[in-house]
């Protein structure tokens, strides 16, 4: 029999997951194999059988290095940049890029899901060059409502045709369903996640929200010397730390519980008297006196460190608000909150 490493240090991820895969049982760890591709089941069952004897001290310590990395996700943020770096250390280029143009692409679970949250528009754009019969086999799968502002924006003749191929329609076989949901998802789907473009404004934000304090002041000033209304639209859809003010009672509590608090003492030495009572009237009186006591713990701190702590921060804020589980005012007088 193979002989385990008893130095829990220098176990590799696969070992770890060969472990816990074994302790979990073989019900709970065949769920979790069902999940996984052939090459993911062939490494696993390659560690899991040059294992040799574990310990449990060691099974605990893991279930236990498990538990702390689970439960500190207070620094995790989600997002389509992080998901690709992950992807990337498990899967080709090309599986990679094929993936993330799915999810980049509409939401839904399945083809017909996803053409439901296509813009009529665009989806009659493609479909009018399609054959009246494909045409006729998505309409009949999307929802009704939808399918009739499709056919409204179709040139008149091709919808008539399309139109008497619904009325004859009979059971699609199933081989045809799957050839058009193919050419759906390979030519039409890949493309409008590729092709679809952002506004080049919010892309520019998005990048100066990145940017250290003093590059984004220069950046601003600069091109608001040479386009003034440039560079007031990219502030506007900026999201700074100080426009945490913008958040209501409930999203701010929901950010704290994902912010670390040695990140959060740091990101608020150097914010507003606003921000900072925001904070602090969102926390526990108890939970407000230690952050100040945090705060004045850490002494005089570089700008560089705040900045870093701020933009963490702010990323998770935007992961959030992206997820739809904050809500941010627009800042004009009658979206203001009110407490």
């Amino acid at each position: 029999m193979p002989r385990f490493n008893e130095d829990f240090r220098q176990l590799s991820g696969q070992q770890k997951a060969a472990i816990f895969l074994l302790a979990l049982g073989d019900e709970n760890a065949g769920k979790l194999i069902e999940r996984m591709d052939e090459d993911e089941i062939k490494d696993l069952s390659q560690s899991m059988a040059n294992l040799g004897k574990v310990g449990s001290v060691n099974v605990e310590r893991l279930f236990v290095e498990f538990t702390d990395q689970l439960s500190s996700t207070g620094s995790l943020v989600g997002s389509y940049h992080s998901t690709e770096r992950l992807l990337a250390k498990f899967l080709d280029d090309n599986r990679v890029n094929q993936i993330m143009d799915e999810i980049r692409g509409p939401a839904g679970r399945t083809m017909w899901d996803k053409l439901g949250n296509v813009n009529e528009g665009v989806l009659a754009t493609y479909l009018k060059n399609e054959y009246p019969q494909t045409v006729a086999v998505v309409l009949s799968k999307i929802k009704s409502d939808h399918a009739a502002r499709v056919l409204a924006l179709l040139p008149e003749n091709f919808s008539m045709e399309v139109i008497l191929r619904m009325l004859r329609m009979e059971p699609v076989q199933k081989d045809i369903l799957d050839h058009v949901e193919r050419t759906l998802r390979t030519e039409f789907m890949t493309n409008l996640a590729r092709t679809a473009r952002r506004d080049s404004h919010e892309l520019m934000a998005e990048i100066f929200n990145n940017l250290d304090r003093s590059t984004e002041n220069r950046f601003l000033s600069a091109l608001e010397e040479r386009n003034r209304d440039a560079a007031d639209r990219i502030k506007q859809l900026m999201f700074t730390f100080e426009d945490l003010v913008r958040v209501d009672a409930n999203g701010v509590q929901q950010l704290l519980r994902r912010v670390e608090k040695d990140q959060l003492a740091m990101a608020l030495k150097g914010a507003s008297e606003k921000v900072k009572e925001l904070i602090f009237t969102n926390m526990s009186e108890r939970a407000a006196k230690m952050m100040r006591e945090d705060m004045e713990a850490l002494g005089p701190v570089r700008l560089r460190e705040v900045d870093e702590a701020q933009a963490g921060i702010i990323t998770t804020a935007k992961s959030l608000i992206d997820a739809g589980e904050i809500s941010v005012a627009s800042g004009s007088e009658k979206d203001e909150m009110v407490y």
